[in-house]
């Protein structure tokens, strides 16, 4: 795991973008098609805002939706998937992007989903880790076993009140309780992974995630076993690391 320090979460969002087209321009480069997952959540405003104005021929990109919470309409302001079209795919219009529909019975949408995703390589995966250290919706303790691409998942009360706090629902009981989420083996197919972690706020999830043993207990801590990770970080969050 390369771990990367920024002044600030622009900065860090500029140079996690720059670093992420690179390589989903090489990937265009050496097989004519590039494939990324793209996440959600206030982690990601700054890199996604720097992302959408990199010069990539969008054309040649499949992307996929990481997670989505389930009985959440796409236009709840909480939604991922308005979240993604109104901050990526509207900016960019990608070959194909692979939305998470958690309107629908959730089990089959995991089928459909770990159809499609099983036909492509994922280039590059752009992720975040939550207050809990959590990748993706895997909240501790996490599945690190499953093949499955996508599960249904049980959100624990840190990660609803995060999403709480973040401003996206009123009350924690406006939070939903489950979502469909990619697993930590599927994102750990991805050839290279992009995590963009600013803000105190997540100091300790980065902490656990870099420091502590690799456990389902803090999910992130999965991506030090990945080859091609670069954690990028602002003062704020990479404030407790010894």
């Amino acid at each position: 795991m390369e771990i990367i320090i920024s002044e600030t979460k622009q900065v860090l969002g500029k140079i996690a973008a720059q670093k992420g087209a690179e390589l989903i321009r090489q990937a265009i480069l050496d097989k004519g098609v590039a494939n990324i997952i793209v996440a959600t959540g206030a982690s990601q405003f700054e890199m996604l805002n720097e992302l959408v104005k990199e010069d990539v021929n969008w054309a040649l990109v499949t992307a996929f939706h990481l997670d989505e919470y389930i009985g959440i309409s796409e236009t709840h302001p909480a939604s991922f998937r308005k979240y993604l079209k109104e901050r990526f795919v509207d900016m960019v219009s990608p070959r194909e992007f692979i939305y998470v529909n958690g309107e629908i019975e959730p089990e089959q949408e995991c089928v459909r989903l770990e159809k499609l995703i099983s036909k492509h390589l994922i280039d590059v995966a752009f992720v975040g880790i939550g207050e809990n250290s959590h990748l993706a919706f895997n909240d501790p303790p996490a599945d690190f076993e499953t093949e499955d691409a996508y599960l249904v998942v049980k959100l624990d009360e840190d990660c609803r009140k995060q999403q709480m706090g973040e401003g996206w629902f009123a009350t924690i009981n406006d939070v939903p309780e489950k979502a469909i989420s990619m697993s930590i083996r599927q994102i750990m197919k991805s050839k290279a992974i992009i995590c963009c972690v600013p803000d105190q706020r997540k100091a300790e999830a980065v902490k656990k995630t870099v420091e502590s043993p690799i456990s389902p207990m803090v999910p992130a801590s999965a991506m030090r076993r990945h080859e091609a990770v670069r954690l990028y970080l602002d003062k704020d969050s990479a404030s407790l690391l010894s």
